[in-house]
């Protein structure tokens, strides 16, 4: 969450023929409305439940294509069947002041409602980096690239 995954998706869409999708996105016009009004109006749980329509409906329907994905979508059971998973990796703390020095920050903060509570963010954060590496078949640190040396890093390694 906040890693910069929806930056370097569009980089990478320029630097290939890939197109690129959000599952954020996606869900948002399932519903109608944004990401922090459904935790708001109808939880967490009823989020998660949003993301397996998602992700069905993606293996189904989406190829050749960049997904970017929210931060619990990698628990859905078939993360594999869809693609090649690829793990954005960085600090909680780079990831955060990222988040502070962006143009804009308020935005960016605002529609991540698990970031509410910086504290219980990193536990999240924390319980989920090994899950993350497990699931994931390439781990590409973003830490200090930006999104266009990522994006040529992810191409790179794809192709191999």
């Amino acid at each position: 969450m906040g890693v910069g995954k929806g930056t370097i998706a569009r980089a990478l869409v320029k630097q290939s023929d890939y197109f690129a999708v959000d599952t954020d996105d996606l869900i948002e016009s399932l519903e109608n409305k944004k990401i922090k009004k459904i935790f708001e109006e109808n939880g967490e749980p009823y989020f998660r439940n949003l993301e397996k329509k998602c992700a069905l409906w993606c293996e189904k329907n989406v190829k050749n294509s960049i997904i970017s994905t929210g931060g619990g979508f990698y628990k859905q059971p078939n993360i594999k069947n869809i693609g090649t998973v690829i793990y954005l990796e960085s600090t909680f703390d780079k990831i955060i002041e990222g988040l502070h020095n962006a143009p804009n920050s308020k935005k960016k903060f605002k529609k991540r409602p698990l970031l509410n509570n910086l504290e219980e963010a990193r536990k999240i954060f924390n319980q989920r980096i090994l899950e993350y590496k497990n699931v994931a078949d390439i781990i590409i640190n973003v830490e200090d690239w930006d999104a266009n040396i990522a994006a040529g890093k992810i191409l790179k390694e794809i192709s191999k």
